[in-house]
């Protein structure tokens, strides 16, 4: 429980605003580490989009334990499954680090093709928010930014590496809270 409530109060001094906190009552929940929970912060004078961001996710036992979290142009309560059922794959199955990519098995959000996420630095927020140190068990707690992606753009992740697909966002100047965006990538005979 001390751990939770230092993440909350890490994400609020980040953030400048409270949030609200939400749990997926279906599925495997109890399967995850005790008082798991994703919080919800709404728009702000600060920020325009809404965030949500896993609390509990990861065990500090782990070589590099991480919190994630996304970002929506609306209210989204499937967001909260979505974290959830990362945070379930992440402790059962294999665990996430930066610049993984996490098959979401679904749209993002509505019909979007983006059914993929990047684990990503918050590179809205900087280190302040990445970083957050547990003197008890000596270890760093990474905050990392899940990044909606299409199924092509984790390909090209995976054959050219992330900078060469982050010189593609910055390039196409590509709104990462519009779910209903196209890929990045502009498809030639079958090559990127």
């Amino acid at each position: 429980m001390f751990l939770n409530n230092r993440i909350k109060t890490h994400y609020n001094k980040n953030w400048h605003n409270g949030s609200v906190i939400m749990h997926w009552p279906e599925g495997p929940i109890n399967d995850l580490y005790d008082d798991f929970c994703i919080l919800e912060f709404p728009p702000s004078e600060f920020r325009d989009m809404w965030t949500y961001a896993t609390c509990g996710m990861s065990n500090l036992q782990e070589e590099e334990p991480i919190e994630l979290h996304i970002f929506s142009s609306i209210q989204d309560e499937s967001l909260v499954e979505l974290l959830t059922i990362i945070a379930y794959y992440h402790k059962n199955t294999s665990n996430l680090g930066l610049w993984h990519s996490v098959n979401f098995g679904r749209p993002w959000q509505g019909e979007s093709i983006c059914t993929y996420g990047l684990v990503s630095l918050p590179y809205l927020d900087g280190p302040d928010l990445e970083n957050m140190y547990i003197p008890e068990v000596d270890n760093n707690l990474k905050f990392l930014w899940l990044i909606p992606i299409t199924e092509d753009e984790a390909g090209y992740k995976d054959k050219y590496g992330v900078e060469p697909l982050e010189e593609k966002f910055e390039e196409k100047q590509f709104n990462y809270i519009d779910s209903n965006r196209k890929s990045v990538l502009e498809k030639r005979r079958g090559l990127w």
